[in-house]
Order: structure tokens, then C-alpha cells, then sequence
């Protein structure tokens, strides 16, 4: 069956757009009626981000839910990682987070997970397309057993001690000086009073959320505003969520920023220390730098590489037993706490180890030098320009030519007609080469 309506991490798009009121609302209902299984009471949580949309899309996947005689449990405002958590937490048969995590306001989407807090499989996803499709006004609740929804209060509390008790109980903070940039997103509040209560002298930025200004000129994917806030006050360290909190981008005292890569490292290398992975290795996709690969290499471990997207880190990591996994835009997954990457639990990591060695965020994060790494986009219009001979040929050439200096990877697009190539190595003038002649060939192979 081909999918209509979930991408690859739920549902996305504009507001009022894609996500209406009527699609919150059949998706409500179908989950709901796939979630219910058995005799007792059913109930979901569903938090949000802060975009103005989120009212519209929450009021009717309220109404969805209800209809088919599921309970209601509302979050508000929330990190992603918050709602996955509490969903096993207040043994809901289902959670919902309403989110386009990074994306402009005008965007939003809708994430499930299972009672379990997980997101759903692709055959549950398809499921819930299905009725989604065929309409389930034969299978609405009658008037006695209608769902009832409730406003939770005390949520901001119970994942504040959650995130809390992720570090040993004797690890404070006190003597750090922590800048947050919250994105004016979902962690506006929860991620400045966490660092608070365990003792970081904290200025937050991105926490005046309006509707309109999440990830505007804040957040991981605009990490400059994060950067003049540490180096004007002379801040030990940066920390910059997304608008869900899902991820995490760290800036140093000397305004550098690190990445995904960096922190993983860092994660891998304590925790290897502490006896604490379970297995002599941790996941990333294919992006991630190879002298990470290099880096754990030298530890004695593994790096094992998944398809771009943190599901599929997650995936693989639920399969081989990892505990530890994430990718270079901040996503970091530290299966030990959570079922979904969570910037702040990553970021409560890293000041573990920076506060434990008494040395400089400089210090700590820089754990390997980064090979030069040179992506470009090739846009086609129609056919498989990957198959063509002269195309293959090229790709062949380029492989052989960095050998074991380096690496080539060759994606298409999931969301538009481009493909992507990304060469990385110990040359910078031979990777941009090899690169340069794989674009070359598809461009023409496009024409």
C-alpha cells in the first residue's frame, strides 16, 4: 500500500494546508480505534510545540480521539522526548505530539507513539491510513461512552525530575555558566528550569514564544544568536534545541559550534569509561563524519551506519542491542532514558563529562578533526539517472580513487527530485574532484 499521509516521522506540512482541522480529526479517530485494544478505560496524551496552528490541529484530534470514546490527556506545550516518556509514564494507550519539529511556523505535523513510547511501525502507520481513507462513522463511540479530556498540570514537574535523575544524584552544575536557546519552541520552560535546579547560572534565549517566532533566527539550525550570547557574556557553554527538542547543537566558550558528531563521541567515549555501553559500538547514518568512524576506531569501537533519518538509527539500535546512537544534526538517542532523541538528556551528558574532567567544552568536545566533507545537489526531472552506465561508471571511478582516504555517498531525495552527493576524505582538493565528476555525470545523465 503506498503511503499517503506519514512520512518518515509522521505526518508533516502547512498548516491549514496538508494538516486541516478534518485530517487532525480522522486521524484522531483512526488512531484511536486501532489503539484500542481490550475492555478498559483508553487514553492518550497529546502535547505540542508553539506554533499558532497547534490549537487548531490539538482542538481537533481532541475531537478525533473522544469520538471513538478514547480519554484525553492534554500536555500543552512539551518536548517531543517529554510526550514519549509520559505516555509510558501515565500508562496511556497512545501519545501524540503536534510538531514540524524544526521547520518554519507555517509548518506542523502530527507524531504517534505507542504505549510503549515508541513510534509506530510502518505496518501500524499503514493501519491507521487505511481507516483514515475509508471513513469510521459505523464505528463512532455511542453517547454513553464518549471520551472525556483533561488539561494536566503537573507535566512540567515530572519530566524536569526525569531529566534530572538521568545524571548521578551527587552532579550539580553549580559554577557553570549555561546559555539555552530554546527556540522559542517546545523546552521554552523546561530546559531553563532544569539546568536551574541543578545549580548552572542559566541565561535563556528563544523562551518568548508568540506562535510565530519558533526556530525564526533561534534554534539548532540558527545557532548564531546562541554564538554572541556565550561569547558576549563569556558563557561556559551553549546549548541550542529545535523547536520540538528532539536535538541538540552545542556552541564552546570560544563561540565554536560542535555538532551531532562531536557529542556522540564524547557520550561514547565516557560511557565506555564507565562500563555503561552495551555494546562495544554506538549507531549513526551514513552522514556522519569519518573520523568519528576513526575516532571510536581507536577506542575499540564500532560505528555502525544506518539511512539518513534517526528512526532508522533507532531501528538498528533496538535490533542490535546499542544503547547509544544519533546523528550529526544533534539528534542523540541514549536508549538507557528514552525512546526518541532528547537535546536535553544529550546535553545533561555532555556537562556530566565537562563538569567531571573540570576542562574547557573546547577541550572535551573536540575529540577527532572532522575530514573536509563537500555535499552537493543534483535536481532531475524525470527517469533514473542513477542507472544510466556513464553514471554508474563515474560513481565506480570516484570510489576507486579515494580508496581507503575516504568515502562517497550517493542518496536520493525522499521529499523532491534531487539527489544528493556527499565525498569526504584526507584530501580536500581529490574529494572535491571525485565529487565534482560524480555531479558531472549526473547532470548530464538529468539533461
Amino acid at each position: 500500500m503506498t503511503r499517503k499521509y506519514f512520512g518518515t516521522d509522521g505526518i508533516r506540512g502547512r498548516a491549514n494546508g496538508v494538516i486541516t482541522p478534518e485530517l487532525a480529526l480522522r486521524v484522531g479517530q483512526a488512531a484511536g480505534l486501532v489503539f484500542q485494544r481490550g475492555d478498559h478505560r483508553h487514553r492518550v496524551v497529546i502535547g505540542k510545540d508553539t506554533r499558532l496552528s497547534g490549537y487548531m490541529i490539538e482542538s481537533a484530534l481532541q475531537a478525533g480521539f473522544t469520538s471513538v470514546g478514547m480519554d484525553v490527556l492534554l500536555l500543552g506545550p512539551m518536548p517531543t522526548p517529554a510526550v514519549a516518556m509520559l505516555t509510558r509514564s501515565m500508562r496511556a494507550d497512545l501519545g501524540v505530539m503536534i510538531s514540524a519539529s524544526h521547520n518554519p511556523f507555517e509548518d506542523n505535523g502530527i507524531k504517534l507513539f505507542g504505549p510503549d513510547g515508541f513510534k509506530l511501525s510502518d505496518e501500524v502507520e499503514l493501519q491507521i491510513e487505511a481507516l483514515v481513507g475509508a471513513g469510521v462513522e459505523a464505528r463512532l463511540a455511542p453517547s454513553a461512552k464518549l471520551g472525556r479530556a483533561k488539561r494536566i498540570e503537573s507535566v512540567h514537574a515530572r519530566y524536569i525530575e526525569f531529566a534530572k535523575r538521568t545524571l548521578p544524584r551527587q552532579l550539580d552544575l553549580e559554577g557553570m555558566r549555561v546559555v539555552v536557546d530554546c527556540a522559542n519552541g517546545a523546552a521554552y520552560k523546561v530546559a531553563p528550569e532544569t539546568l536551574w535546579e541543578l545549580g548552572a547560572e542559566v541565561i535563556p534565549i528563544g523562551v518568548e514564544p508568540d506562535g510565530f517566532n519558533i526556530n525564526r533566527d533561534v534554534g539548532s539550525t540558527a545557532p548564531e544568536a546562541l554564538i554572541r550570547k556565550v561569547r558576549e557574556l563569556r558563557a561556559d557553554i551553549g546549548l541550542a534545541l529545535d523547536g520540538d527538542a528532539d536535538r541538540v547543537i552545542v556552541v564552546d566558550e570560544k563561540g565554536h559550534v560542535v555538532d551531532g558528531d562531536q557529542l556522540m563521541a564524547v557520550v561514547a567515549r565516557s560511557w565506555k569509561d564507565d562500563g555503561r555501553l552495551s555494546q562495544p559500538g554506538i549507531v549513526a547514518t551514513i552522514m556522519s563524519n569519518l573520523g568519528l568512524e576513526r575516532f571510536l576506531g581507536g577506542l575499540g569501537l564500532r560505528l555502525a551506519r544506518t539511512a539518513v533519518g534517526d528512526r532508522y538509527v533507532l531501528e538498528h539500535m533496538r535490533e542490535h542491542g546499542y544503547n547509544v546512537g544519533g546523528e550529526q544534526s544533534g539528534h542523540i538517542i541514549l536508549s538507557d532514558y528514552t525512546t526518541t532523541g532528547d537535546g536535553l538528556l544529550a546535553a545533561l551528558q555532555l556537562l556530566a563529562v565537562v563538569k567531571r574532567l573540570g576542562r574547557p567544552v573546547s577541550e572535551v568536545c573536540h575529540c577527532f578533526e572532522p575530514l573536509p566533507q563537500i555535499l552537493k545537489n543534483v535536481r532531475y526531472r524525470a527517469g533514473q539517472p542513477l542507472q544510466e552506465d556513464s553514471v554508474v561508471t563515474a560513481i565506480e571511478s570516484a570510489r576507486l580513487r579515494l580508496g581507503n582516504h575516504g568515502r562517497l555517498v550517493i542518496r536520493p531525495s525522499g521529499t523532491e527530485p534531487v539527489i544528493r552527493v556527499m565525498g569526504e576524505g584526507d584530501n580536500r582538493e581529490l574529494v572535491n574532484q571525485v565529487v565534482e565528476d560524480v555531479v558531472d555525470a549526473l547532470a548530464r545523465a538529468a539533461a
